[in-house]
């Protein structure tokens, strides 16, 4: 409950110090000589009457909307029953440069306000004073701490400093600014004041050193003011890079031309093949000119040659320019090519490189995805990883190399022909009868209905396998399966010969391969007459349609004359696997 009264009683005392004081707007007015303003004080309830006193006028005025009595001066605001009391000055003078006074009647009692009224003044043309003295031709030399420090005067309110060297920020040392005041026939003046220092070099001579006023009278009209000083420095001719001069004919004279700076004025002497060639003289056929001044301490020294020869092109001409500070030595060449030789690469080739270099990152982008994607020309490669099966088919082939290409058979198949090794029959047919008898090839038929696309890596429907191919029908085949009707010294004599043409089965181009494979007509005839040329019966035996093969009597049972002779184990003329 306490604590409710305390906030009741703060807000009450709050308003009354409210209604008890006098606003002002604004607190603080800068004013140019001449300028019209309104200033006006404000209470929070009805006034009686409105006084203002303003610095420079002789009598106080009583202002109200209903009448204006002083011209120059009229009320301002939203009248008295708002309790606003305010001034419309037409023309602010230098004299009503003070405080301003308000008084405001209110209930029997006078309330009042101030307000600042500054009338700015112009300051004076800001001076530059020289802290380091030049010597008495006006000079400082290289190397010098240059100081200085501009002053403006009688401004109200203070100016504010910046320095410019060739109309350009000088970016040098400054001192803090300084603002000094002082009275004048009862008037507040201010002064700023404001130091800069650097060490001077050959770049800052003849370079104008200015220092500009920034102040509240500025106008469009009336740019700020400013103090310039020009400095002058004296130093030793500047060094520069080897200087060449191109475009000289031969046979004619060649002038050779060089700026050079320096301050005072140099003297020169050209050094050529050991001779000294002093300014202002000539020896043989080389000719010095005396310095010629272009300005801002920059001279142009000249030799001439008298009917240039090639020779001439290829000396170093020495020049030394020296003057009171010192000395400097430059050296010169000169040729007859109209251009001088580029050292660095025109827009073209840099454009040619950059493109060459991105087509050639775009193409090795493409390769590397080519690759991973197995894309273009990487389409038919794979990595292979090791399986049993390849484990397998190596087995098979370190096999069939350690049989080096005997007791291979030829199977046809419906979807091609397969080259079996020694191995492959022994798993086949077994491991031969108990009588000592030649392993045969038992063959297993497999229904047409039964699907052997597991075993050959391809469905026998499919268009991979042409029905149209005519099964590969010799005597080869015929005589390995026991149906041909010949004695048995034709046989032995017919089986060495194919036992020759199985030895050379890898010659035939044939890979071996664990699964059936399908060969076109074409190339498999190209394969017969190849097998018949590598068995010496092809000039003899045509490849016409072999003869048709002879059904073995029941119980008949061929074995080998000799053990050591390798026999062709007998296939079925037509065979299903």
């Amino acid at each position: 409950m306490s604590r409710i009264v305390f906030i009741c009683l703060a807000a009450i005392l709050t308003d009354a110090l409210t209604w008890a004081q006098v606003n002002v707007e604004p607190n603080t007015a800068l004013l140019n000589e001449g300028d019209r303003t309104e200033l006006l004080c404000r209470y929070g309830r009805s006034i009686n009457y409105c006084r203002i006193e303003i610095p420079g006028e002789q009598k106080v005025l009583n202002l109200s909307p209903e009448w204006s009595k002083t011209p120059g001066f009229t009320y301002f605001g939203a009248g008295l029953t708002a309790g606003q009391c305010g001034v419309s000055i037409e023309r602010v003078k230098a004299s009503n440069n003070g405080q301003v006074k308000c008084s405001l009647g209110v209930e029997g009692e006078e309330l009042s306000g101030t307000i600042d009224l500054v009338v700015a003044l112009r300051p004076q043309q800001p001076i530059i004073e020289l802290l380091s003295r030049p010597n008495r031709e006006g000079y400082f030399n290289e190397g010098t701490e240059f100081r200085a420090r501009c002053s403006v005067r009688d401004g109200r309110p203070p100016a504010n400093i910046s320095w410019y060297i060739d109309n350009m920020p000088a970016n040098k040392r400054t001192t803090p600014l300084e603002v000094m005041s002082s009275t004048n026939d009862n008037v507040e003046l201010s002064t700023s004041v404001q130091e800069i220092q650097w060490h001077l070099s050959p770049e800052d001579s003849n370079r104008k050193l200015v220092c500009r006023s920034h102040h509240q009278t500025d106008r469009e009209s009336v740019p700020p003011q400013e103090a310039a000083y020009i400095i002058n420095v004296r130093y030793a001719p500047v060094h520069q890079p080897d200087a060449a001069v191109y475009g000289l004919y031969l046979e004619h004279t060649a002038i050779v031309n060089i700026t050079i700076r320096a301050s005072p004025q140099p003297k020169i002497e050209w050094t050529i093949d050991g001779a000294i060639v002093g300014q202002g003289r000539t020896d043989g056929r080389y000719s010095a000119y005396e310095p010629q001044y272009l300005g801002n301490d920059e001279y142009n020294v000249t030799l001439a040659i008298a009917g240039l020869t090639l020779e001439d092109t290829t000396k170093i001409y020495n020049l030394r320019a020296s003057n009171e500070l010192g000395l400097t030595d430059y050296q010169v060449r000169i040729s007859s090519s109209s251009k001088p030789p580029s050292s660095s690469l025109d827009v073209a080739a840099i454009v040619g490189i950059v493109v060459a270099v991105a087509v050639l990152v775009l193409v090795v982008l493409l390769i590397v995805f080519a690759r991973a994607t197995g894309r273009w020309c990487f389409g038919g490669k794979s990595i292979k990883t090791p399986t049993n099966e390849t484990q397998i088919d190596k087995q098979l082939e370190l096999g069939a190399q350690q049989n080096h290409g005997q007791n291979v058979a030829l199977l046809e198949t419906p979807n091609g022909i397969t080259l079996l090794g020694a191995s492959k029959l022994r798993e086949v047919n077994g491991n031969g009868n108990g009588n000592g008898q030649q392993d045969r090839l038992s063959v297993e038929r497999r229904h047409h209905d039964e699907d052997d696309s597991f075993e050959y890596g391809t469905d026998r429907e499919s268009s991979v396998y042409n029905p149209t191919t005519r099964p590969l029908k010799s005597i080869l085949m015929s005589q390995a399966a026991g149906r041909n009707s010949r004695n048995s010294a034709t046989d032995k004599e017919e089986g060495n010969e194919n036992a020759d043409l199985l030895q050379k089965g890898n010659q035939l181009g044939i890979p071996e391969s664990r699964f059936s494979r399908w060969l076109p007509k074409d190339q498999r005839e190209l394969i017969e007459k190849q097998a018949m040329l590598l068995s010496g019966r092809g000039k003899s035996t045509a490849p016409a349609t072999p003869p048709k093969p002879e059904r073995p009597p029941m119980g008949t049972n061929t074995t080998a004359t000799t053990p050591t002779t390798p026999t062709t184990p007998k296939l079925p003329q037509e065979t299903e696997i």
